[in-house]
């Protein structure tokens, strides 16, 4: 039994609790920002008066997205710079000197940067990076990419911004690589105010779908033949179905629908092998592709055919071909000289008409295979509200 002639030895620990509890709810009202439930990193406190910094939530890290981004990414940067013999392992602090970055764009962009070669210094860095990221302004803000990143970010090792520029990158090079769609990471972002540091989670997006991204490119004649011209586009279709099914019916085999038999790489690959005549050997190809890898796989050796047989690498990527790039292609083939013998450039007539009419211009070609006309829209260009249409006419002679 306790006297209660005795004070209880535990009442000062009760009020103690007690200001604490007063003192931690005063903290909590007076604070605007809700508190972040990461650990944070003391050189992450040392800031200035409304000087604010940002970190990824270390739970957002083990996305299975964000993964996958980080691993493609790697993955294509040491292929692209294996001669280079140059392997990235991480890419805070392989690419944060400006060093991997400078062979980079040096490879894709095939150009030599005015740059040292070696720069130990934080001060060298840091030009290095200044360089580099002014040869990719130029690239990428004409196709309209909001740039992201900047010099103190990318040599301060900001995953967030090293990764926004190499999507950017990416994307405009037309890498073979799939990136993951929508894929994101949960941001913390710390400020000092009134000598307390106030945090907030604010998520961003790195990635979003696939035609989106494509969709910053330079458009090709067939993206503007679908959106000005759709009721030319079955005379197109109708002669490079002539065309295709030409040398397909020497397998037995029809094509009625480009957009659905070429999508998968397939026929296009037979194509390329009786054109440039020889067999394609069927363990280099899916016969009969079942999954999205698989496609984009015939659809990159596809490729690699067509520019064995001479012609350019074309600027689609396998993992993002639409069916304005399926024509693309098909055209591509269709015009080479090797197979189609252009012979003859003919009459050329001018109409220019402003406002709602259209400025035409019409080159008569002859052929020598097929019997079809085929109305080619190769450019329109957005001059001033008035829409300039370039059109050739291409005869084929019997």
């Amino acid at each position: 039994m306790v006297s209660m002639d005795r004070p209880l030895l535990f009442m000062p620990s009760v009020r103690l609790c007690v200001s604490d509890l007063q003192e931690e709810g005063k903290n909590a009202i007076n604070a605007p920002m809700n508190p972040s439930t990461m650990d944070i990193h003391p050189e992450d406190t040392l800031l200035e008066e409304n000087e604010e910094r940002t970190m990824i939530d270390p739970n957002s890290k083990e996305d299975p997205k964000f993964k996958e981004l980080i691993k493609v990414l790697i993955d294509w940067i040491n292929d692209v710079l294996v001669e280079e013999r140059i392997i990235v392992k991480q890419l805070e602090e392989d690419l944060y000197d400006g060093q991997v970055l400078q062979k980079l764009l040096e490879k894709l962009a095939d150009r030599k940067l005015n740059v040292a070669e070696v720069t130990q210094s934080e001060i060298g860095q840091k030009q290095k990076l200044q360089t580099v990221l002014e040869a990719v302004h130029d690239l990428l803000r004409p196709h309209g990419w909001t740039i992201k990143w900047n010099v103190d970010s990318i040599h301060g090792k900001n995953l967030i911004s090293i990764l926004h520029l190499l999507v950017a990158l990416a994307m405009h090079f037309r890498a073979p690589i799939r990136l993951p769609e929508h894929a994101s990471v949960q941001v913390v972002v710390v400020r000092k105010r009134e000598g307390l540091l106030q945090t907030a989670h604010v998520t961003e997006e790195l990635t979003t779908t696939t035609e989106m991204m494509m969709g910053r490119f330079e458009r090709d004649a067939f993206d503007t033949l679908f959106d000005h011209a759709p009721d030319k586009l079955s005379v197109v279709k109708k002669s490079l179905i002539t065309f295709v099914n030409k040398h397909l019916n020497k397998l037995n085999l029809e094509v009625t629908e480009l957009e659905t038999q070429f999508a998968d790489g397939v026929y296009l690959v037979l194509l390329m092998g009786l054109l440039e005549d020889y067999f394609v050997p069927l363990h280099n190809f899916y016969l009969t592709p079942e999954s999205f890898d698989q496609k984009v796989h015939n659809v990159s050796f596809a490729f690699e055919l067509m520019q064995d047989g001479g012609l350019k690498k074309p600027k689609a990527r396998p993992e993002g071909c639409t069916v304005s790039c399926v024509y693309s292609f098909l055209f591509c083939v269709f015009t080479h000289s090797r197979w189609q013998k252009l012979t003859a450039v003919g009459v050329s007539v001018l109409v220019l008409c402003m406002g709602p009419a259209f400025l035409v211009r019409k080159t008569v070609i002859l052929e020598e295979l097929l019997l079809q006309k085929v109305l080619w829209v190769t450019a329109v260009h957005m001059l001033g509200g008035s829409v300039f249409f370039s059109v050739n006419w291409v005869v084929n002679a019997s």
